[in-house]
């Protein structure tokens, strides 16, 4: 009997290895499964049995790219110990390779994360570079069996040609079945008719045979190959029945070619893979359209302050920032652009790229990576770089920082697994019902090849995208911009809210505010504003733009921002402190309202007091959640607390002085409770890390600076009093996508039914594959055009 590999699924040959069991065809594949129990990432193997790749011998052919000239070609990004590198593997080919490359940290501690595209065949590995070589990481992921590929093309990152094989093999296909048709049309005509054609028909079944074959070698390779890759490790794909059909009809026209028989079915044969690669070309445009619509401007309204040589200054678009321009970037604010420091103490938080939060100095004329976050005292910086629009989009569809994955994905996963093995069940049926009570052996084939053609499951796979796309289309229109489609299915699922407060349910730049205490002067104002100016804290902007002195830049000098508490920097010699009375010296200060108090240089001088201002509809909004369970945190004290209740549900826990630590451990809390699903609404600052714990973390942006990187969504304030539709709006997502699962099966039932009893004929089978999926796609268009009209009037 053969012996396969345990690892790699290879049939053993020359060299036999027994080990814990199991037997290898080498020691690199034994070597490579003793890595991974050593790790605990033997769930590699349940995922897919078999399913991994042999080592090559390793050779010193990665020594090259510690050369500082290559390394900086190879790499993304390295700052301070830190290197991003994105690597080209072919061999990436099923969900374990994913697994187990994604779970790279766990077996080399020098590895901070790895995310793989699988659709690209790449790798992104962030490392230790000062513990740990280019070329070490390049041997470690060979000597695991996922050889690199890297050559002057993957060096050069020059963006990928515009892949036109599926165009060129349409082209192929169309042809030969035109072709075909007519040298098959002597067939179709009486034993009267023209006696030349009749008398050359053997030459024009030649070269029908002939026309077929491009179309079946080339045309169709891309099923053989998903087939075949599917087979090897022991699992089942939406291919493999389409391949058995291609093969089955393919063999049979050229036996009934062959005998005299009739020309066979290779017009059907090449209209079939002619109407099935045009149904894939369509779902490729349809992804390729969706990504294409979600550039980083859909997904938050970012402006970003430049400033003249005059000292003036404006907010533009980040989308306008030309190399030269000078910029301005606050704490806690990300730096949207490859950029020189010019003035100000930079110390940078490169964990929106890396995933780690580790502070990094830098010096003027020394370079800032876009991405980074300044943390201190405000910076000046010169842009170097035009922004990146796919860039900023992949900082923040970083796995570093995602959550939990989707079910909806496994979910069709899973009904199109049960769904191929109830198709080769009803085949083989349908098979053996034609061929022993039937005696029709052409039938069967025919049978046989319909029902393995009209079963495709395309529509089922495009279910789920294109509804989720349209419908993050509409909420971007309405200025809620979601981060990617698994964020509204866990919107969907919601069923705990929590309210921030200062931010969130108040307008900042609406408030009411008033000043108490010692008169100051226009110079202690402008001394003031000027350390305002460096946070991005609601009520440093508020206040900010409250004092009315000019708007000059003043360095400030050992700024720090304390969460919860304030801010401090210095002027001149002169130390201003704004914040908490506790922060400012004193806490009998404080008073049972939102104030902002005031030291100057160790004396205390008065406070600024606010007056909320709440958004528009609150109450009506407040009262429209009452299906879901409501939390109320708020950093501010309790002074508003009787008003709250007013519009607050009588049931809603109110938390007040909460800290940002506070905040996280009370979702972290409710999260523990089973089925709990919770959405945060903050401002994104202090609310940063009650963001990111979150389910579903969605920033309230009324500032065009908002940055919020911790976020799944983000909301424009204005669109505030949309909150319930929106909720509801993905709950019709899902009931949309599960509407279009119900057409899908019952369009395979009732063409099943038909090509069953022999009443469907493989082109017209081949024809109506693509005409489901197309129904499909204008199902969900129309339905979720509907409901956007139905809620927002958009059309």
């Amino acid at each position: 009997m053969s012996e396969f590999c345990f690892h790699c699924g290879q049939n053993i040959e020359d060299v036999r290895i027994e080990f814990d069991g199991k037997i290898f065809c080498c020691n690199g594949c034994k070597t490579v499964y003793e890595i991974l129990n050593q790790n605990n990432l033997e769930n590699y193997y349940e995922l897919n049995e078999k399913a991994g790749i042999k080592p090559e011998k390793n050779q010193n052919h990665f020594d090259f790219l510690d050369t500082p000239l290559i390394f900086n070609k190879i790499i993304d990004y390295s700052e301070d110990g830190t290197t991003l590198v994105t690597f080209k593997i072919p061999v990436i080919h099923c969900s374990s390779c994913v697994w187990l490359l994604e779970s790279l940290k766990e077996i080399n501690k020098n590895i901070i994360y790895s995310t793989v595209n699988f659709t690209t065949k790449t790798v992104q590995i962030a490392y230790k570079s000062e513990l740990y070589k280019l070329s070490e990481l390049a041997y470690f992921l060979t000597d695991l069996g996922y050889k690199p590929i890297i050559n002057l093309e993957t060096a050069d990152k020059k963006p990928e040609k515009v892949d036109r094989s599926l165009i060129i093999k349409i082209g192929i296909a169309g042809f030969s079945f035109g072709n075909i048709m007519l040298l098959a049309f002597p067939e179709f005509m009486d034993k009267e008719g023209d006696i030349w054609l009749h008398k050359y028909n053997h030459l024009f079944r030649i070269l029908m045979f002939l026309l077929s074959l491009p179309v079946v070698l080339y045309c169709a390779s891309d099923y053989y190959k998903s087939a075949w890759a599917a087979l090897k490790n022991k699992y089942l794909n939406i291919d493999l029945p389409i391949v058995v059909g291609i093969l089955a009809l393919f063999l049979r026209s050229c036996y009934e070619a062959y005998e005299g028989i009739s020309n066979g079915y290779f017009d059907s044969l090449c209209g079939l893979l002619f109407f099935m690669l045009l149904g894939k070309y369509f779902q490729q445009r349809t992804y390729k359209y969706l990504a294409f619509d979600r550039d980083y401007k859909s997904f938050y309204p970012i402006a970003i302050t430049k400033i003249d040589f005059n000292n003036k200054q404006e907010n533009i678009l980040i989308s306008d920032l030309k190399v030269g321009d000078r910029i301005l970037i606050r704490n806690n604010e990300i730096i949207p652009t490859d950029s020189i420091l010019i003035k100000g103490d930079a110390f940078i938080d490169n964990s929106f790229i890396t995933g780690e939060s580790k502070l990094i100095q830098k010096k003027n004329g020394e370079k800032i990576f876009a991405g980074g976050k300044q943390i201190g005292a405000i910076l000046e910086l010169e842009v170097i770089k035009e922004v990146n629009q796919s860039y900023l989009t992949q900082l923040w569809n970083n796995d570093a920082f995602k959550k939990d994955h989707s079910k909806i994905d496994t979910l069709t996963n899973k009904i199109s697994k049960y769904f191929v093995i109830f198709i080769f069940i009803i085949t083989i049926l349908s098979g053996l019902y034609w061929y022993f009570v039937k005696n029709n052996t052409s039938q069967m084939y025919q049978v046989i090849t319909a029902i393995l053609i009209v079963a495709c499951p395309c529509a089922l796979a495009l279910s789920s995208p294109f509804t989720i796309g349209n419908m993050m289309r509409i909420f971007g229109r309405k200025k809620f911009y979601v981060k990617d489609a698994l964020t509204i299915e866990k919107l969907s699922k919601v069923n705990h809210i929590v309210f921030d407060k200062t931010g969130t349910l108040t307008i900042n730049k609406a408030a009411k505010i008033n000043y108490e205490g010692e008169p100051l002067t226009p110079k202690e104002l402008q001394n003031i504003k000027a350390v305002l100016q460096n946070s991005n804290h609601p009520l440093c902007r508020s206040l900010y733009e409250f004092i009315p002195t000019d708007n000059n830049y003043i360095p400030v000098k050992n700024f720090e921002e304390i969460i919860g508490k304030g801010i401090q920097g210095e002027i001149d010699k002169t130390h201003i402190k704004i914040g908490s009375p506790i922060f400012v010296g004193d806490k009998n200060l404080a008073k049972n309202d939102t104030s902002v108090y005031i030291q100057y240089n160790g004396k205390y001088k008065g406070r600024f007091a606010f007056s909320n201002q709440y958004r528009k509809n609150t109450q009506n909004i407040i009262n429209s959640l009452k299906n879901y369970k409501i939390s109320l945190l708020s950093g501010d004290n309790d002074s508003e607390k009787e008003f709250l209740k007013k519009i607050f549900p009588a049931q809603t826990i109110m938390k007040f002085n909460q800290s940002p630590q506070d905040k996280l451990e009370y979702i972290r809390k409710i999260q523990k409770n089973p089925g709990t699903i919770v959405m945060m609404l903050g401002d994104g600052l202090n609310d940063a890390g009650a963001l990111k714990q979150a389910d579903v973390g969605v920033a309230i942006a009324d500032d065009v600076n908002s940055f919020t990187p911790s976020s799944d969504a983000i909301l424009d304030g204005n669109s505030f009093e949309y909150l319930t539709k929106f909720l509801k709006l993905s709950k019709s997502t899902i009931h949309i996508i599960y509407i279009c699962f119900f057409i899908s099966f019952c369009y395979n039932i009732i063409g099943l039914s038909f090509a069953v009893s022999g009443e469907l004929s493989p082109l017209i089978a081949a024809i109506l594959m693509p005409i489901s999926s197309i129904s499909i796609v204008t199902f969900t268009t129309l339905a979720t055009l509907f409901v956007g009209y139905k809620n927002f009037k958009i059309k």
